[in-house]
């Protein structure tokens, strides 16, 4: 640890504890570089710590978990997991803090990783052909690579709400759940948003709260989970089988990078009961196989889309009993074709929507006006709350970016180089911004949750992630190596990287 007025200097500075600076720490170390990784928070697993949406919530099962059927979510080195089992098929967020402990400890991570070690800024100095990298402490460290491994929502969205500072209960978002206890039983909630989180939370509160009231933008086309537990001994034949490594090698092959592709067919080619009988049973599978592994023309053909949206219409409107909630929750006509924005895995989501203590307001009809003392006001009135859960998502991909002062070359402020627009080498590295490289960012085949920026006022709407699949793009890099880095531009003279 370095004291204040001090300048460290290390081969490689490496941004963030979460699965990108997990996996470059050890190949840098191979390479014989000396690296760090500077992680803000207390522990390890970058959206794992600090995205605990329901951690607080827990009635039985936590909130948040992940959405990739087990084994694809995890380091696909046989090292780590060939003597780490996770217990269910979606993993918990608690149990995703002690995989990256196993991590940390099979790989002898933890002696170059600094906590609670907040980058503030890095500047390139062109002279020492160095980042400086400079931390909320006081810190100074001098560096030749620098790697933002900052992940895809480390930025929360906060929308502005006219008096909130008036509320004088609780709010909280999700990204950042309180570590203390928050009491929901018999309280009046209220939840905005109904993404991934907002679906997490509205199915633990709603169980036990007094009164829940959803603020709902647009529906969530959200899919069965078909959560289980997992058997330790048919996981452990699983891996001595090979089933373990052909699920990786799978997701390195598929476009979305999960162990399972469409199946080819259109979905014309088939008879009204083949696929009512293929899709069922998909939806039986559970997970995004619906969404991934259906039929081929789902995304390109607008009247196979909207047999698809029939389909899960019916399905989902089987479980919802009041008209009013379903008119909201499964509209005749969707806000959007299916699969246009990612759908979300749900356990109870319709069942908990259902209960006769919980409401569901359209902020299309009914915008929120205002918050006051006692709770969230709309044109269909006053809500009183003692809980308001803002699950109102990320300013995803590139805000995280913009929590450190990044300045490259002559100067220039990453912030003013993407005013207009964002631009990257092959989704690694920026133009102008000499050695520093990041994965799991724009423009590389990241999340398809706020591809565009949409969902942030203000935000330039722009592709912001590669939409051409995960083969393609490493097709592309493998391409570049081959023919050396051609249409980049390095060396010590060097001013600027090209954009591809």
């Amino acid at each position: 640890m370095g004291s204040i007025g001090e300048c460290r200097e290390y081969d490689a500075i490496l941004v963030g504890a979460g699965f990108g600076g997990y996996t470059m720490l050890p190949k840098l170390r191979r390479l014989g570089l000396r690296a760090k990784i500077f992680e803000r928070g207390s522990g390890s697993g970058g959206v794992w710590h600090w995205n605990q949406s329901g951690k607080k919530l827990i009635i039985s099962d936590p909130g948040a978990r992940v959405d990739s059927d087990s084994p694809a979510y995890q380091f696909f080195d046989r090292e780590i997991w060939e003597d780490f089992t996770f217990s269910e098929r979606f993993p918990g967020f608690r149990e995703l803090q002690k995989y990256f402990q196993h991590v940390e400890k099979k790989w002898d991570l933890r002696r170059d990783i600094e906590y609670h070690k907040n980058v503030t800024y890095a500047r390139w100095d062109h002279e020492s052909r160095r980042w400086m990298v400079g931390c909320s402490d006081g810190t100074t460290t001098r560096c030749k690579w620098l790697f933002a491994n900052v992940g895809f929502a480390a930025k929360e969205y906060k929308p502005y709400l006219k008096g909130s500072v008036e509320f004088q209960g609780e709010i909280f978002h999700t990204a950042h759940w309180p570590h203390h206890d928050v009491a929901l039983k018999d309280k009046r909630i209220a939840v905005i948003g109904t993404g991934a989180s907002g679906i997490q939370v509205i199915q633990e509160a709603g169980k036990v709260c007094k009164h829940l009231t959803v603020y709902q933008r647009t529906p969530n086309f959200c899919l069965p989970m078909q959560q289980r537990r997992l058997d330790p001994v048919e996981e452990q034949r699983r891996k001595d089988s090979g089933l373990y490594e052909a699920a990786f090698k799978a997701c390195e092959k598929t476009s979305a990078g999960v162990p399972y592709e469409t199946n080819d067919r259109k979905t014309f080619d088939d008879t009204s009961e083949e696929r009512e009988a293929y899709w069922s049973r998909l939806i039986q599978d559970g997970g995004f196989k619906f969404w991934v592994a259906g039929y081929a023309d789902l995304t390109l053909d607008q009247r196979a889309n909207d047999a698809a949206y029939d389909f899960w219409r019916r399905m989902v409107l089987k479980r919802i009993k009041d008209p009013q909630k379903a008119r909201l929750l499964a509209p005749e006509v969707p806000p959007h074709p299916f699969g246009a924005k990612r759908p979300s895995l749900e356990q109870d989501y319709f069942e908990v929507l259902s209960q006769p203590n919980v409401d569901i307001v359209d902020l299309n009809e009914f915008p929120i006006q205002e918050l006051n003392k006692q709770g969230v006001r709309t044109a269909a009135g006053k809500v009183d709350v003692d809980l308001i859960v803002l699950a109102t998502g990320f300013d995803g991909l590139t805000g995280g970016f913009m929590d450190i002062d990044l300045q490259g070359v002559d100067g220039r402020t990453l912030k003013r180089y993407w005013s207009d627009g964002v631009k990257t080498s092959m989704g690694v590295a920026i133009p102008g911004f000499p050695n520093l490289f990041f994965l799991f960012g724009p423009q590389a085949p990241s999340t398809f949750s706020w591809w565009t920026g949409a969902n942030i006022p203000g935000k330039k709407v722009q592709p912001l992630s590669w939409a051409g699949g995960l083969p393609s793009y490493m097709q592309m890099l493998e391409e570049t190596l081959e023919k050396e880095y051609q249409g980049w531009i390095i060396g010590r003279q060097s001013r600027e990287l090209p954009v591809s």
